[in-house]
């Protein structure tokens, strides 16, 4: 079925341009007429005169969600044109650009137009499209005051009416390149059910999926009747267009991996991983209070702040060694062992550089890690990750590529420790119901938790060993059923 982009204005008639690519509609006919309530596989873009809550605009957007149809801009994006700190941690990524654009420009203010990702000006082209690409909206002004630096004060949408004369004669030509554009005219042999971006990043070394891997969901996909398109940060602005989102890129909260979950879940699409799960999994002192709270097994640990470097170890109840962790440590980086007390408070003084609290962890020595997949609350996978020769962690992050990582070996789910997998399972359902890898010890019958990861790794080889394409296609099916659960 072919996309269907919707012009929406207060007046139809204010739209003077003849482009073949769009139907121009009246606010009053899109919001009462059955046959837009009926019509499937539409793009509105939202040209109304205000977005503010209850608005004609903002009700709009709302009812084109509610239909499934992919609003521009979002009741999500409209929301955060009314915080200046949610636009200026969004911005935050593109902060250099702002820079770098206005380094010349010698007034304390300025403002920038953006028509349909585009600037009149052309040395403003790349920072007008980064601002769209994160705050998507046909039409918009944006507003910077110099301090100290360039920073945002507002982001206003536009209508039609509010564009400077000036710049009239400009609109046309946006306009047409915008709906011309191949994404909005995509067509396809198969008619795919859903739309699954994959979130990657191709310059990652240690990413959660290799390239084999990342074929293998593609193929997966396509056995399923889902279309599948390789995303990068750069596709910010294309996520409306999507049905489901899955990161394949690893994940943090100061990053762009969460603005896009939180983004897609605001948008209403299927999102692995969740926003809440990023949030919950790479803070290594909200899991450490969890699994506290749960009263499940893990190493002896305790939280400390910069106050600890006063105390002696014993009186912090730790012994030697031990192990330190940032908060937000992934894949075995931003964690150390200490091996005695000079150890312990020089690494401890270079990780407060980093953050206010430290996780201080009883060292437990193991030949190898226990990790269980875990996906709607069910074991997926359970594998044995081996210690890196001659080191304490399964990575090495100071070896050479060849040695690395330790060995893997992958197990039938039947076949491994009931305890294992039942206290990974009550370890993932303390975050939620996605897609988790939780790690575990086996000290002689003793099982502990040592972390609950979202975004867990399944490379071709190593994870996928015992159900081979049947894992992929688990995944998918999952996306699948979270897209139709709500529909149904």
């Amino acid at each position: 079925m072919a996309v269907r982009n919707l012009i929406i204005l207060n007046n139809p008639a204010h739209w003077t341009f003849d482009i073949e690519e769009v139907e121009v509609v009246s606010a009053k006919a899109y919001l009462t007429e059955s046959r837009y309530a009926e019509m499937k596989n539409a793009r509105v873009f939202n040209l109304c005169r205000s977005y503010r809550y209850q608005s004609v605009g903002y009700y709009v957007s709302l009812l084109a969600a509610a239909r499934d149809h992919r609003a521009i801009p979002s009741v999500t994006t409209m929301q955060d044109f009314r915080s200046q700190t949610i636009i200026r941690t969004i911005a935050e990524d593109i902060d250099e650009l702002i820079q770098k654009t206005f380094a010349k420009v010698t007034e304390k203010e300025f403002t920038l137009y953006i028509y349909f990702g585009q600037t009149v000006l052309p040395e403003h082209r790349y920072v007008g499209r980064s601002l769209y690409n994160l705050f998507q909206a046909p039409l918009l002004k944006v507003s910077f005051e110099f301090t100290k630096k360039w920073l945002i004060q507002q982001i206003t949408p536009l209508s039609l009416g509010l564009i400077p004369e000036i710049d009239q004669e400009h609109i046309a030509e946006f306009a047409r390149n915008y709906f011309s554009r191949k994404r909005f005219q995509r067509s396809q042999i198969q008619q795919y059910a859903y739309d699954l971006a994959i979130l990657i990043n191709p310059e990652e070394k240690s990413a959660p999926s290799c390239k084999r891997a990342l074929r293998k969901f593609e193929e997966a996909a396509d056995e399923l009747n889902v279309y599948t398109e390789f995303i990068t940060r750069e596709d910010y602005s294309s996520l409306s267009e999507f049905d489901a989102l899955f990161i394949r890129e690893t994940t943090s909260v100061n990053h762009h991996t969460y603005r896009f979950s939180r983004k897609a879940h605001a948008e209403g699409l299927v999102v692995i991983d969740d926003p809440w799960s990023i949030l919950r999994c790479a803070n290594k002192v909200y899991l450490a209070e969890r699994l506290a709270q749960a009263k499940l097994p893990a190493p002896r640990t305790v939280i400390l702040q910069k106050e600890a470097l006063k105390s002696t170890p014993e009186t912090l109840g730790l012994t030697f060694p031990c192990v330190l962790k940032q908060p937000d440590s992934a894949f075995s980086q931003g964690v150390v062992k200490a091996e005695n007390e000079a150890d312990f408070r020089e690494k401890l003084d270079k990780l407060f550089e980093k953050s206010d609290l430290i996780i201080a962890q009883e060292f437990m020595a193991s030949d190898f890690d226990w990790r269980v997949g875990i996906l709607d609350r069910k074991p997926l996978y359970v594998c044995k990750y081996y210690m890196a020769r001659g080191h304490w962690q399964i990575c090495n992050w100071n070896s050479g590529t060849s040695s690395r990582f330790g060995k893997s070996e992958t197990l039938r789910v039947e076949d491994a420790p009931p305890a294992v997998v039942q206290t990974a399972l009550k370890a993932a359902n303390l975050i939620g119901d996605g897609f988790y890898g939780v790690d575990l010890k086996q000290i002689g019958d003793k099982i502990y938790v040592i972390e609950v990861n979202d975004n867990p790794s399944i490379d071709a080889g190593v994870e996928d060993i015992v159900l081979k394409d049947e894992l992929y296609l688990t995944v998918i099916r999952s996306i699948i059923s979270r897209i139709d659960g709500p529909r149904k």
